[in-house]
């Protein structure tokens, strides 16, 4: 079995087994939303900070950085200036646009596990603190513009400066730079609490997939899938050809552009205007496809 194949295959048997889990509602209706709390909240940040600290980030960081950037910012731009082209209302728009660029790192973070070696931990936390806020400012600007009830952009620097994920990665890095580590039963203790971030996340994320609907907004799915698990990572090669990254700074460009978009686009499109319903079945349709387009991507240009 292919190296990639071998490593994306129980991620997506996880998700699968979420989905299924939710379906027949065990262990419960309110355990998923409780769950991803937990896991946002406490896990991921334990994971993060216990594998950062001591690290070390060599020059190919700001490659991967430059690399995620030029590629979100490509896709960005293309489906700004052809938006007319498609025939989409705004609240539609923003929901593909989002679709485009925004990575799930649930995801992102359980392939580079898999596939980056031992320096996996310090490539994503320069892949997720370059594209978080990036994204994020991008999506805010393009809700502003076209959805029903925008907002500004105040909001979204005080939701990245309270993001736990931009946290931990920064104290993480931090502590890396300093060259300090917790003590040695804290870090045990963020060590165990870590190592239930993935699974739970991933789950987390299967139960929350809908497939009501799918067909009736083809062209939206369509776009926004086509956009973020293809034309991204293709991107992402095009700009790491340029700079000269390669190796595992180069796969982790690919990972954390051709992985599925976030489940918490949702949350923004429903407070900002979005078209949460044409979001939602994004997620879904996204998730499922890369179950296929990520091992291709992966062994074709990684």
């Amino acid at each position: 079995m292919s190296p990639v194949i071998y490593a994306i295959l129980p991620i997506f048997g996880l998700i699968l087994l979420g989905f299924v889990l939710h379906r027949i509602d065990f262990p419960g209706v309110g355990f998923w939303p409780l769950s991803e709390r937990l896991t946002y909240y406490v896990l991921f940040p334990a994971m993060l900070v216990a594998g950062l600290s001591g690290r070390q980030f060599d020059s190919s960081s700001m490659g991967l950085a430059l690399t995620l950037i030029g590629a979100v910012c490509l896709v960005g731009a293309f489906l700004v200036f052809t938006r007319t082209a498609f025939r989409l209302d705004g609240p539609v728009f923003t929901s593909v646009f989002q679709g485009a660029i925004r990575p799930n790192t649930y995801v992102g973070l359980s392939a580079a596990a898999g596939l980056l070696g031992p320096d996996w931990m310090a490539l994503s936390a320069v892949a997720m603190l370059t594209l978080i806020p990036l994204v994020n400012v991008l999506c805010v600007m393009v809700l502003s513009r076209h959805g029903r009830h925008g907002g500004g952009l105040g909001k979204v620097g005080l939701e990245l400066i309270k993001n736990p994920l931009i946290l931990s990665c920064a104290v993480g890095m931090l502590m890396s730079a300093l060259t300090v580590q917790p003590p040695g039963v804290v870090l045990e203790l963020l060590t165990i609490l870590g190592k239930a971030a993935l699974p739970l996340g991933l789950l987390a994320v299967g139960a929350g997939l809908r497939f009501e609907g799918v067909c009736a907004c083809s062209l939206p799915v369509a776009l926004a899938s086509l956009a973020h698990l293809v034309a991204l990572p293709l991107a992402a090669y095009g700009c790491a050809r340029l700079l000269s990254v390669d190796g595992p700074a180069l796969t982790a460009a690919l990972i954390f552009t051709a992985i599925p978009v976030s489940v918490s686009s949702f949350i923004l499109a429903r407070q900002m205007g979005g078209d949460h319903r044409v979001m939602a079945l994004i997620i879904t349709a996204q998730t499922v496809l890369s179950a296929l387009t990520m091992p291709l991507i992966l062994a074709l240009l990684g």
